[in-house]
């Protein structure tokens, strides 16, 4: 389980920030007093253009960040008091995550595996599982620099989710990727639901959240627009279909 409180970002801008943003405020407010509530066999998506917040809020989720005020509980357990405990029980994919070029996919996992005490029967029956699951096998022992990046994708999702995390964070996790690899990630978003983990997935690609999420949330200039189940949002929709809501709830909060 998730459990978002008041959350609150702000950054310090520098000098040379401050004249690309064309403003004289020494700090930017990136997630303003936020809350939400994410529950276990359910996935959520947080849904919000480019700039919204989404990527700020999954990295304090995650312990990337650490908050400017507000509260994150993980699996019961106080990320913001206890950000080491919390990791044990988190799964993390973003686009973003550096890999070890010279390592090849399986020296890579079998280092996060030693990092997060997995044993050697765990290890070896979760490599076989997501390895058939992503079709890794034939690339396990090639060297990470020399994958495409939808291989590297995989290898990020693997070393996600090789400590079984009880709760899974995933920052546009298709963004880029062929239609193949991005169907992977799709199935075990499903899978991660039905073992009854706690997945929460940002996106802007409106056909995915319709095909995987249960609740939502719309975060727009770092504030949540809509917040509710999917049977809500589709409830309450003035547009004739999901995207055109979601650009017309967007376009309300601008002009309120």
């Amino acid at each position: 389980m998730i459990e978002v409180t008041n959350l609150k970002k702000e950054f310090i801008l520098s000098r040379q920030q401050q004249k690309e943003l064309n403003t004289k405020e020494k700090t930017a407010l990136a997630v303003d007093s936020i809350s939400f509530r994410c529950e276990p066999g359910r996935v959520f998506s947080l849904l919000g253009p480019n700039g919204a917040g989404k990527t700020t809020t999954l990295r304090m989720l995650s312990t990337i960040f650490k908050p400017t005020s507000g509260s994150i509980k993980i699996a019961g357990i106080d990320a913001i008091a206890q950000p080491q405990e919390a990791r044990k029980k988190i799964g993390f994919l973003t686009g973003s995550t550096g890999l070890y070029a010279r390592l090849t996919p399986n020296e890579l996992i079998q280092y996060f595996a030693d990092l997060y005490g997995v044993s050697k029967s765990d290890l070896a029956e979760r490599k076989e599982r997501l390895y058939t699951l992503l079709d890794m096998h034939e690339f396990q022992n090639k060297r990470i620099g020399k994958l495409s990046t939808g291989m590297k994708q995989k290898v990020s999702i693997c070393r996600t989710m090789i400590h079984d995390p009880e709760v899974v964070v995933f920052d546009e996790p298709t963004s880029g990727l062929d239609v193949i690899t991005a169907e992977n990630i799709i199935t075990l978003i499903r899978d991660c639901k039905t073992q009854g983990k706690t997945v929460i997935f940002s996106s802007h690609i409106m056909s995915e959240v319709d095909l995987l999420c249960d609740d939502m949330a719309i975060i727009h200039k770092g504030k949540i627009l809509f917040e509710g189940t999917m049977q809500d949002f589709r409830s309450n929709m003035q547009a004739d279909n999901l995207t055109a809501e979601f650009i017309r709830i967007v376009h309300a909060s601008q002009n309120a």
